[in-house]
């Protein structure tokens, strides 16, 4: 277990990416999400590993990249990421498959804090983009699933308040001192 990396989660469109932004100005270490950044280089490549074609391959893809990132960071800052390991398992679940023996050792194997912290559904800041293509119901199934996920790896899930980024940022930190 790592003490110093803190998981930020939640379903798509809840302000996790925003959030990591405003850390990142406060010159906190921060891990971009796995699963844009392998969208993006699919698309970029007209790769198939992707949740609208091959589910299955984009899952390994986005597995491999959480534990580089997981392995890659610097162990002695505290550091943020957007979407952790297990998100990977709540994958699985949006898509009724089974979690993979690989999935699970991953994610017992690297542990993060125990406090995760969980954004809500909020539908006044959700939107779709061309990574993100879930409508507002299944954003929030995802966002739910995800909370499950942590709790059932015993993970303490916090949820984050509704407000500014600048306030987010003030209630994590004080739940981290």
């Amino acid at each position: 277990m790592n003490n110093n990396f803190y998981i930020i989660t939640g379903g798509p469109g809840c302000g996790k990416t925003t959030l990591i932004e405003k850390l990142k100005q406060y010159e906190y270490n921060c891990i971009d999400e796995a699963a844009r950044s392998i969208i993006q280089e699919q698309v970029k490549n007209n790769g198939n590993a992707l949740p609208w074609k091959n589910t299955f391959k984009y899952k390994k893809l986005m597995l491999q990249k959480s534990i580089e990132d997981y392995k890659n960071a610097n162990k002695e800052l505290i550091t943020f990421f957007d979407r952790g390991i297990p998100d990977t398992l709540c994958y699985s679940k949006v898509l009724n498959e089974e979690i993979t023996p690989e999935e699970n050792l991953a994610s017992i194997a690297y542990r993060y804090n125990k406090k995760v912290f969980w954004l809500p559904p909020w539908k006044e800041i959700y939107t779709t983009d061309s990574e993100r293509k879930q409508n507002w119901t299944e954003a929030k199934r995802i966002a739910f699933l995800m909370k499950e996920t942590y709790l059932n790896y015993d993970y303490e899930v916090i949820e984050i308040p509704k407000t500014n980024p600048r306030q987010r940022v003030s209630f994590i930190l004080d739940n981290i001192k």
